[in-house]
């Protein structure tokens, strides 16, 4: 079973650009955009960043990720946490939640921070709230483990299970195995509760930090 600290390597190496390069339908920006995506994919990661960059200065949340994501992995620049930040935040203040579990992510594993469970919880709630899965199932570790918030089996089994209805393959495998070994340390009436709270729950956008 894969800790939330491994899903995090794993999510860092995956780059969600596929996924990207709709924000700018039939525009110059969205040219700019696929042309960066089409370079990362070629290994050209200078024209990459020589795309995404001005993009990013310009207040895009996607390019600001990506962007982040670049300095994170050292992908045609120096490796630098602290400017990964920089971007993720920036987005993250948007309301990005990709950006927002990345610095969750960050805070939790220390990485260009000192480690601060607190400060990932308040990051990955706001994209867990928005619907995010991988956010999801990083919040039910937190309170699983009573890291950065009193420990919760309620809490903890119902964003585990939230994180499994949105998820698929390994990832909701383990949000599965994850709500099962959590449900095993819980009174029936927990569960319930836990159950209900899954299922009353809606998704909310969140732009502030």
């Amino acid at each position: 079973m894969k800790t939330h600290t491994q899903l995090a390597i794993r999510f860092f190496a995956t780059l969600l650009f596929s996924t990207l390069v709709l924000v700018f339908p039939n525009s110059p920006a969205a040219d700019s955009f696929d042309d960066g995506f089409q370079g990362y994919k070629a290994g050209d990661y200078k024209k990459a960043l020589e795309l995404f960059k001005p993009l990013a200065e310009q207040g895009d949340a996607i390019a600001q990720y990506n962007l982040g994501l670049m300095y994170d992995n050292g992908r045609g620049v120096p490796q630098d946490y602290a400017e990964a930040m920089k971007w993720y935040r920036k987005a993250a203040e948007q309301g990005h939640p990709s950006s927002q579990n990345n610095l969750g992510l960050m805070y939790d594993n220390g990485r260009g921070v000192p480690q601060d469970y607190a400060e990932a919880m308040k990051w990955y709630r706001k994209a867990a709230e928005q619907g995010f899965a991988k956010s999801q199932y990083n919040l039910g570790f937190m309170y699983s483990k009573g890291q950065g918030v009193p420990q919760d089996y309620v809490q903890a089994h119902k964003w585990f299970n939230l994180s499994a209805s949105r998820s698929q393959g390994k990832d909701h495998e383990e949000a599965v195995y994850n709500r099962d070994v959590i449900e095993k340390k819980m009174m029936p009436a927990q569960v319930a509760e836990a159950q209900k709270l899954a299922r009353e729950w809606k998704p909310k956008l969140n732009k502030s930090p």
